[in-house]
């Protein structure tokens, strides 16, 4: 009887456990995006302040390209590198290839964002998103595709064979996991939070957390 009984709780701490450490697990993922969201975010939205900068009169591209390098200047000395001349750019770019806010997705990181905006064709650039959040692709799988003309492949290719070209890009997938997010060097710097080796993971967690409360 009293084994029965020892067995039974430990089964009830079993199931408590469990649940538990699912909970965990989901407030840290749920912590990763919301971070790289608030950054993805605000990158559109500084894009967003550029071009209308830009469109209020001032069309000369020397203007933009001044404007460019005098506030990369300012705000990598203030808010760190990941505000280079490039980055700038770049979101200069994503805000005029997604100029809708609520397209964006809290499932892609701004290094996914950064490949999708290599896409020339509108068409190509929204298949790559959808796939990518559907997949759960790394960058590094999205880029593979991308160079591989897989969009390109799948409308040339008829019906009934767009199974076995899908099937082969699936086939050579890397997972992106929310916890791949925290490591990405834009969110890091992003956050103020420096890349160390000797960083524990649990470290980090806690640190994120605590930055995290600041974007509400």
């Amino acid at each position: 009887m009293a084994k029965e009984q020892t067995n039974l709780s430990e089964s009830v701490i079993d199931e408590l456990y469990y649940s538990i450490k699912r909970t965990i697990e989901q407030g840290r993922n749920q912590a990763y995006y919301s971070a790289n969201f608030a950054m993805v975010e605000s990158y559109w939205n500084i894009g967003r302040l550029i071009v209308e900068d830009e469109l209020s009169g001032k069309h000369r591209a020397e203007y933009g390209r001044e404007l460019i390098k005098n506030l990369s200047f300012r705000l990598m000395k203030s808010s760190g590198k990941g505000f280079n001349e490039r980055n700038l750019w770049y979101m200069k770019q994503f805000y005029l290839a997604l100029p809708i806010l609520h397209a964006l997705r809290a499932e892609l990181s701004w290094t996914h964002y950064r490949l999708l905006l290599k896409a020339e064709r509108e068409d190509a650039r929204l298949f790559y998103m959808q796939e990518a959040i559907d997949g759960s692709w790394s960058t590094r799988t999205l880029e593979r595709q991308m160079n591989s003309l897989y969009f390109e492949r799948m409308i040339l290719t008829q019906d009934g064979g767009r199974k076995s070209v899908k099937a082969e890009a699936e086939g050579h997938k890397e997972l992106m996991e929310a916890r791949d997010m925290i490591k990405d060097p834009y969110v890091l710097d992003f956050l103020d939070l420096k890349p160390n080796t000797n960083f524990y993971e649990q470290g980090m967690n806690k640190r994120l957390l605590i930055s995290c409360r600041s974007f509400y």
